[in-house]
């Protein structure tokens, strides 16, 4: 750049007084002598250092001539050698009065300004700048204008305030000021006097009006004093801080050299320094901050005898300890997190989506992460979410927690497990108040404690199996817990400061969801897990179960081979369950006897076909006998859902002599009590559309039980099964053995949707029924259903009982 500032980033200011020679003719064609961080008004003498070759150039050819120059300021402070784009269109017309050399390749130049003028044309650029120019002359307010009086009065008034706050202007400038009567002259005198940004001393030079000109130099002078007024005070506050911490220094120091007078051990002090230490490297909240501050302090005055003295470490060590800061780096890659997913579990794809798609969310967000700063903040009051909260709902053996960790694997993040079974006290979860002897944070902060990471995958397991008694409802308590609007404010009553939980993962898991309570369940997002068909735990034995047996018992794979129909059978006829659980345990089985053999020495290996599977394991522990339990007339087959998983269920109904007694066994529920009632009263107001005799209840009582009965049954799916095992009983006609069905029913006979469908499918399909009678409503759900037992299966779908008994009873010709 061609020039810089004598004095850092001002000119030294000079009172402008006219000069007594004569002013020089200005020409039409002027050279241009950029400079940067400054602008040159007429009047004022500045000094300005050149050091660029062109502008040295400049100076020599000028001297030469008339000493005239047009000094324009850059637009551009860093550019090295602006060209004419990059230079304001008005300058200062200026004469070179005086110029001595500074240090090698330097010039000190003495300036002083003459006109305003406009660069019209550029002449030339080489060997420097050159422009065409016009003089412009600038409108004055008359001497006698009240108004320009005014305001020039309040210009001197305002720059002496200026004058008064900056040592470094003398008061003689003042005197000059208050002294020069001409509104221009005054005008520039003030502005080359004041600190302004380039852009704005350009904005008081380009303005032609002069009362223009002194009311923007009032407002910027104002501005400038406001600025240096709040500068003062920051000054003072960090003044005022500096000397407070200094004071402490002083005393702490005085208070050590009093203890080691005394001969007391400063052992106390010295940990309290390394708490404090500890404090300011936690990152902990301003909140939680200031509470450390002052249990600290109260440890400061204690002895180390009081039994106040522990209570305070213990509660400084759970606040210093605690990852306030320290997050885990997530992998936010889907393929990746896919691969691993399929390679721990089979199936689950519902579930396996719904992870990728909080991947997914999570990677573009980081990426759009620096565009979301620079936009503008959007208007809700909802804070942004950060974590998921997801319930695993499905009966036991199906892999929901081993789920868990698989996730948290996937994301890259550190897993806590916390079983929530059986827990009744409050406490557990928002932790006791430090009033009692041995408290202690909740399960939920102790986790993030022993993790280090504010951000693992948290799995709550059981979270249906809460209890509650005189100690408070845990399951209230962990409203706060998995409430995104809270939960970032999270309060454990030990700590009594708020920690952020939005960044955690939650999983909860669950055999049975009518068992957590409303407002729990409203928090959760429920994902389903339906039990397995039995080709789906055919490859999970496969890929899964028979390896890691063989790994646990030091089986090598030569060692044991399963046969696909010997694991099959062992599926179908020594386990029944939703899960693989039990599935599990029986290949443990084969495979230490399996161990035992070689062990002996009897065999080198095993193959388990058929035959020496029953060998092994005895004769089958399960088997459905639906030909011989439904070949009586008065016996349906029901489907229902039970806490690990479908099932199958026999409704059977018996009439005797005796005076319209209803008797119900088999430890129902009241909903399936009067489910079995609305089936007797549908049955006796259809009894001719039914070909029933109408006065069949005259003389007769009627028993309806449903077998197993040390297991509680409820619900209102059985109805139709009910309406079916009276209807069989009364018109002599059996229900077919491969049917079964599932609905609830009105008093008008029509079939209403019920749930867990695929669950109940899934049970008939493991029992061997190959017709099944949904509610027509429930058409959407045959979706969820595995290809090979919707191809395997036949549905009918029926909107009233007519259809139920057409299709499951056996015409009396047959």
């Amino acid at each position: 750049m061609e020039i810089e500032i004598k004095n850092g980033n001002e000119p030294d200011p000079v009172p402008v007084q006219q000069d007594e020679r004569t002013q020089p003719s200005i020409p039409d064609t002027l050279p241009v002598l950029p400079v940067r961080n400054m602008v040159i008004y007429p009047y004022a003498v500045t000094s300005i250092v050149v050091g660029q070759p062109r502008s040295l150039r400049l100076l020599d050819d000028v001297l030469d001539d008339d000493s005239l120059v047009v000094i324009v300021a850059s637009k551009d402070p860093k550019s090295p050698e602006p060209g004419p784009d990059e230079l304001y269109p008005v300058g200062c017309v200026a004469q070179v009065l005086q110029t001595s050399s500074r240090k090698e390749g330097q010039l000190n130049v003495t300036l002083q300004g003459l006109e305003k003028a406009r660069i019209e044309d550029w002449v030339s650029h080489e060997p420097y700048l050159r422009a065409r120019i016009e003089v412009l002359s600038e409108i004055e307010p008359e001497q006698g204008d009240i108004e320009a009086q005014a305001v020039r009065n309040n210009l001197v008034v305002t720059f002496s305030q200026l004058v008064e706050t900056l040592s470094y202007l003398p008061d003689e400038l003042l005197q000059a000021v208050a002294q020069t009567k001409d509104y221009r002259q005054l005008t520039y005198l003030v502005s080359s006097s004041t600190h302004l940004e380039v852009h704005e001393a350009q904005a008081v030079l380009e303005e032609d009006d002069v009362l223009a000109k002194m009311l923007k130099l009032i407002e910027l002078i104002h501005h400038e004093l406001e600025v240096m007024e709040l500068g003062k005070k920051i000054q003072a506050v960090t003044r005022g801080e500096m000397e407070k911490a200094q004071r402490e220094y002083v005393l702490r120091q005085q208070l050590r050299a009093i203890r080691q007078e005394l001969g007391e051990d400063d052992g106390s002090q010295a940990r309290v320094e390394e708490y404090r230490g500890k404090i300011e490297a936690s990152g902990m909240t301003e909140e939680a901050q200031a509470q450390a501050n002052r249990e600290l302090a109260r440890l400061e005055r204690l002895p180390e005898a009081s039994s106040e003295y522990g209570v305070i470490l213990t509660y400084l060590d759970w606040l210093v300890t605690l990852p306030w800061r320290q997050a885990t780096e997530e992998i936010l890659d889907t393929r990746q997190a896919e691969t691993i997913l399929n390679e721990d579990h089979y199936g689950l794809e519902k579930i396996k989506r719904r992870i990728l798609e909080y991947l997914a969310v999570r990677q573009l967000r980081q990426q759009r992460a620096k565009q979301a700063e620079n936009a503008e903040p959007g208007q809700g009051v909802r804070p942004e979410r950060q974590g998921a909260i997801l319930c695993f709902v499905g009966p036991p053996g199906i892999g929901k927690t081993s789920l868990g960790h698989s996730i948290a694997r996937a994301l890259g993040r550190k897993l806590h497990r916390i079983s929530l079974g059986g827990i009744r006290d409050e406490a557990e979860i928002r932790g006791h108040r430090r009033t009692y002897v041995g408290a202690m944070p909740g399960r939920f902060i102790k986790a993030l404690r022993d993790v280090g990471s504010r951000n693992p995958v948290l799995l709550l397991d059981e979270v249906d199996k809460l209890g509650a008694d005189w100690q408070g409802d845990p399951a209230a308590a962990l409203l706060e817990v998995l409430d995104p609007e809270q939960n970032r404010d999270f309060r454990d009553r030990y700590l009594d400061v708020a920690f952020d939980l939005s960044s955690l993962m939650f999983i909860a898991t669950a055999n049975v969801l009518d068992n957590i309570p409303g407002p729990l369940r409203d928090r959760l997002e429920v994902i389903t897990l339906p039990g397995y068909t039995d080709d789906e735990k055919l490859n999970i034995a496969q890929r899964y179960l028979l390896p890691r047996q063989r790994r646990e018992n030091a089986l090598r794979e030569e060692e044991l081979r399963i046969e696909d129909d010997a694991l099959l059978t062992l599926i179908r006829e020594y386990t029944r369950e939703a899960g693989v659980r039990s599935l599990d345990r029986r290949i443990g089985a084969l495979c230490r006897k399996a161990v035992v053999r070689i062990a002996e020495r009897t065999a080198e290996s095993l193959v388990v076909d058929l035959p020496m599977l029953k060998t092994l394991m005895g004769k089958p522990m399960f088997f459905y006998d639906l030909a011989e339990r439904t070949g009586l007339p008065g016996v349906a087959t029901g489907l229902a859902v039970t806490a690990v998983g479908g099932d199958i269920l026999f409704v059977e109904a018996s009439a005797m002599p005796g005076k319209k007694g209803l008797t119900i066994t088999g430890q129902l529920g009241d909903v399936m009590r009067e489910s079995a009632q609305a089936a007797l009263s549908y049955v006796r107001s259809q009894a001719g559309s039914l070909g029933i005799d109408a006065h069949f209840f005259e003389d007769q009582d009627i028993h309806i039980h449903i077998p197993a009965g040390a297991i509680p049954k409820d619900g209102p799916s059985a109805g139709v099964a009910l309406v079916t095992a009276l209807v069989s009983l009364l018109t002599r006609r059996p229900v077919h053995h491969e049917v079964g069905m599932t609905g609830e029913m009105t008093l008008r006979g029509q079939v209403l949707p019920v749930g867990g469908i695929k669950d109940k499918v899934l049970a008939a399909h493991r029992a061997g029924l190959r017709t099944v009678i949904l509610p027509k409503r429930n058409e959407k759900d045959l979706d969820d259903l595995p290809e090979s037992v919707r191809d395997s299966m036949q549905f009918v779908l029926a909107d009233r009982v007519d259809t139920v008994l057409d299709t499951a009873l056996i015409e009396a010709s047959d």
